[in-house]
């Protein structure tokens, strides 16, 4: 073979093997990029007003979560969800750390008896309680739902989860004018046992908390926004000493078009953290109670959303009773993919104590892309 065939026959392989690994090349990445999702939220915030005594006026983050989801095959996906925030107590006071909120391998089984899109969290999971209520009560960006607020359970943790619609699912119509969450025909159930101390906490004892969630749904024929949902959990505190905690709680949520109503009634010992105690000798939990009503009325198409949250939380110590009532109203604006803007109003009041009362005035941005 001449010179120029061999050189002709050389580029012709060279040519082929490119176009062959660009091939390969999209190929592996059509595969990476296959069933794979990612998306964002921030909640960010100007606050002025006084709490502990003190004023304060301050531009915030109040939270970044970036979501990324993978399929990895029929049955087997993945997700791993980081939390960016500002560092209000550790060593690194004031600075944005990023952390993990979600990281989990979630398993679907097939639907059997009741059980429709039955599937297991394994790893960094979602707690049973608080991801159902941030579904029904959107406004996680105005602060955290009640009994995340006064300390008393974390909305993910390292442990096991098993998850399920009951029934069957709501119709379309439903889904796409009220809410695609949790949409069982009969409701929906969740089961898991967890370290015990929260996703940013670390493990102190031994033991294990076992928490649960079930939500039914009786008229869903008729008033399918109606949910009755009892939750509870057993463990003990994560702290060295491991004092007995538990509670239960039952809760009454309606979404129609052009409202969203909720009652929660709450009865406890403890919490999660170890802290809820009579004294560091004995490390008695402290008994407690409380209710919470929260109320959503939506206009001109559901863009403008009037709220008020009422929170009535008690704890009974030995050496007298500590009694926080806390007041929420505001005004949101809606607009793309449930991104808000909200203008709101809280008010902390310490019935029991000399304590005087903390509030402040918000305004603050919900992005979700």
């Amino acid at each position: 073979m001449s010179t120029r065939g061999i050189t002709l026959l050389i580029l012709v392989v060279f040519l082929f093997g490119q176009l062959n690994a660009q091939e390969n090349k999209r190929s592996v990445d059509s595969l990476l990029l296959s069933q794979l999702t990612i998306d964002m939220q921030w909640f960010l915030a100007h606050k002025v007003g006084k709490i502990g005594g003190d004023d304060f006026n301050e531009f915030t983050l109040k939270r970044g979560y970036v979501n990324i989801k993978k399929g990895i095959s029929e049955k087997l996906s993945g997700r791993i969800t980081t939390d960016l925030t500002v560092d209000q107590e550790g060593d690194g006071k004031g600075d944005i750390e990023i952390r993990l909120k979600y990281l989990y391998l979630k398993y679907r089984l097939n639907d059997f008896l009741f059980f429709h899109q039955p599937h297991f969290e394994f790893g960094l999971v979602h707690r049973p309680w608080i991801d159902f209520e941030q579904s029904v009560n959107d406004y996680r960006v105005q602060g955290q739902m009640f009994l995340e607020r006064n300390d008393m359970i974390n909305s993910a943790d390292f442990g096991v989860v098993f998850m399920s619609l009951l029934g069957g699912e709501l119709d379309k119509a439903y889904q796409k004018n009220i809410n695609d969450d949790f949409p069982g025909k009969y409701g929906s159930f969740s089961l898991g046992v967890f370290n015990g101390g929260g996703y940013h906490a670390l493990e102190n004892n031994t033991n294990k908390t076992l928490e649960s969630r079930l939500t039914l749904r009786p008229l869903y024929r008729i008033m399918p926004g109606l949910q009755f949902t009892y939750h509870g959990a057993v463990g003990r505190g994560n702290t060295e000493a491991e004092p007995h905690w538990h509670y239960q709680s039952v809760y009454l949520s309606m979404e129609i078009p052009w409202s969203v109503f909720t009652l929660e009634g709450y009865n406890g010992k403890g919490n999660y953290k170890g802290t809820a105690i009579q004294d560091t000798i004995s490390h008695n939990a402290v008994p407690q109670s409380g209710y919470s009503v929260f109320a959503e009325g939506k206009f001109f198409n559901s863009k403008i959303s009037l709220i008020g949250r009422y929170d009535d939380y008690i704890n009974y110590y030995d050496t007298g009773n500590l009694r926080t009532q806390r007041f929420i109203t505001g005004v949101a604006y809606h607009f793309s993919r449930g991104s808000k803007i909200i203008v709101d109003y809280e008010r902390i009041r310490y019935r029991d104590n000399l304590a005087s009362d903390d509030y402040f005035f918000e305004l603050a941005l919900e992005l979700r892309f």
